[in-house]
């Protein structure tokens, strides 16, 4: 979806084009997760609204506009930074888009927001579920490790990963295949056994195109991407998700 709609759709709650939940197609041993599709960024954007009361909406979109162009610019570039600086540089394009004059201070807070994370409400259940059931489990993210690392330690989800697969390992930020092929090389099983778990629609479509059977959580209820493919499920929450790995 474009960037700046996001803010705006979860406001306006678009109708939802939704695929029906159903198994996916192969034998599934392995689920890999988008950082945003467990870990709840709203207290980062609410944070943004006690700093800017009324001008909130407006940085937010461009500030999550400019975080997601600049990992596809820094990958076709080849100037790779983390995503933590990504999305320092991306806040500081939309205080100076919106004319908004930000302080030291609460730049800090907002970028913290990022390393303190927790899990989305119906995440940890379903997940523990999972590996209960011998799934091997792994976020397969832009974001850092650290970001991980805390997200996990917040969330009661200890001992719940295989593996934690950073961008930063290849230096390639989703959808660049390189991404992706981190699950394959971690896990060890073919593409077709490997779930993928996506919160953007793009991302969806560069799971899927690369292979993976993949259910895009569309907790926002935005318009599927025109991008000549879909995901094989769109969802609004987890409870979906043991269906469509076959438990």
């Amino acid at each position: 979806m474009n960037r700046r709609t996001f803010l705006t759709a979860a406001v306006a709650g678009a109708a939802d084009s939704a695929l029906p939940a159903r198994s996916a197609t192969h034998s599934i041993k392995a689920v890999a997760f988008d950082g945003l599709a467990l870990f709840d960024p709203r207290p980062i954007f609410a944070q943004a609204e006690q700093f800017f009361p009324g001008k909130s909406a407006a940085l937010v979109a461009t500030w999550r506009s400019r975080q997601f162009d600049y990992t596809w610019l820094r990958t076709m570039m080849g100037t790779y930074v983390d995503f933590i600086q990504v999305t320092d540089e991306a806040l500081a394009f939309a205080t100076d888009a919106e004319k908004i004059t930000i302080t030291s201070e609460q730049r800090q807070q907002l970028l913290a927001g990022f390393l303190n994370m927790k899990a989305w409400p119906d995440v940890v259940p379903v997940l523990k579920t999972l590996k209960k059931q011998g799934l091997k489990l792994a976020p397969l993210t832009d974001f850092t490790v650290p970001m991980l690392e805390a997200g996990i330690r917040n969330s009661d989800l200890d001992g719940v990963f295989d593996h934690l697969l950073s961008t930063d390992l290849v230096k390639a930020y989703k959808p660049d295949p390189r991404s992706y092929q981190m699950g394959i090389d971690a896990f060890g099983v073919p593409r077709e056994e490997i779930a993928f778990v996506a919160f953007g629609g793009w991302d969806a479509a560069g799971a899927k195109t690369f292979g993976f059977p993949t259910i895009w959580m569309n907790r926002l209820k935005v318009p599927t991407e025109h991008l000549g493919v879909l995901p094989d499920t769109i969802a609004s929450d987890f409870e979906a998700l043991p269906a469509f790995v076959g438990m």
